[in-house]
């Protein structure tokens, strides 16, 4: 039997330890095959390249792993991921993981997260699609504290499947190997930030500004991501991209609309 097929992205660039300590753990689950991006692209969300070139080439990022197939690209994370499906893979992937991104995708960062949009971009396709993130912005940040985790994770994904139009939101806590209590399915906690824009002048006078906020976290559940995290847990968030409000159908079915 053909091992299974795991497309590895990210948003932090091709060469982001994230990517390649993610890459290091999927190999012994399957045949690699990376596209991502050739810079970074936090913060992205689900943009698409419209209105300029796309490039991609295959690159050799570790020489003692020739069997990996890399790709670099210059768009985002969600055209890696079409890009791969469309152009550069010779089968359907059996599964599509994206990260490890260096801080938090918990919470509301789910909507800002290029890491997140890549593996959603897969699950539109029909592909199971996990994205992981550790709770550390440090290009040094320890990941093989959740190795085990990660593989396991992937494991049941690709032997017991994904409900359909559901992609996995995978966050790890900041904490040692001992320290973690282990995983807990959860709900996204409700939060927001409290954004400010610092106004600054650059050396020719120009104005220009600079996005700066707190998180702030309205969800005292203790059933939640931020919850998990806050206690040693690896929070898993099965999240969809349907994005109606279905609860409210019946409520806007009795406006007076054609009137």
């Amino acid at each position: 039997m053909r091992k299974p097929l795991i497309l590895v992205t990210n948003d932090d660039g091709i060469t982001a330890p994230g990517l390649r300590a993610l890459i290091s753990y999927m190999k012994d689950l399957g045949e690699v095959v990376v596209v991502a991006p050739d810079s970074p692209q936090s913060g992205m969300g689900h943009a698409i390249t419209l209105d300029s070139t796309l490039f991609s080439k295959e690159v050799v990022i570790d020489p003692d792993n020739p069997d990996i197939k890399e790709y670099s690209c210059s768009g985002t994370p969600a055209d890696c991921v079409k890009l791969a499906l469309q152009v550069l893979l010779q089968r359907k992937p059996d599964i599509c993981v994206s990260g490890i991104n260096h801080g938090s995708n918990s919470s509301i960062n789910v909507i800002y997260s290029g890491t997140m949009s890549a593996a959603i971009e897969a699950g539109i396709e029909g592909i199971p699609a996990i994205g992981f993130s550790l709770c550390d912005y440090s290009w040094k940040a320890n990941f093989k504290t959740a190795e085990r985790a990660i593989k396991q994770i992937v494991k049941e994904a690709l032997l017991k499947g994904m409900p359909k139009g559901v992609v996995l939101n995978v966050n790890i806590p900041k904490k040692t190997k001992a320290e973690l209590k282990g995983i807990k399915i959860c709900r996204q906690a409700r939060a927001n930030w409290k954004e400010m824009f610092d106004k600054r002048v650059n050396p020719m006078g120009k104005e220009y500004y600079w996005l700066t906020g707190e998180f702030e976290l309205l969800d005292k559940g203790e059933d939640t991501d931020e919850w998990a995290l806050s206690n040693g847990y690896i929070s898993v968030v099965p999240t969809q991209f349907d994005l109606t409000a279905h609860h409210v159908i019946q409520d806007l079915n009795s406006w007076n609309l054609n009137e």
